[in-house]
């Protein structure tokens, strides 16, 4: 299964209870972080709630 990186870059700070929730199940909890799941349906729908604040590549 192919892998997929996540970089935090902007702060969960003063955003609703759900994204930040969402950050910290993906293992995120400072800027700059940056972390490594499978590309499964439900990894990619937690990225996609919470696109504006990372970034994703291939790894």
């Amino acid at each position: 299964m192919t892998k997929i990186k996540v970089k935090q870059l902007r702060s969960g700070i003063k955003r609703p209870q759900n994204q930040k929730r969402t950050l910290e199940a993906l293992g995120l909890k400072r800027i700059g972080q940056v972390v490594e799941h499978d590309a499964t349906p439900s990894v990619l729908g937690m990225i996609n709630k919470v696109k504006h604040l990372v970034s994703t590549e291939e790894a």
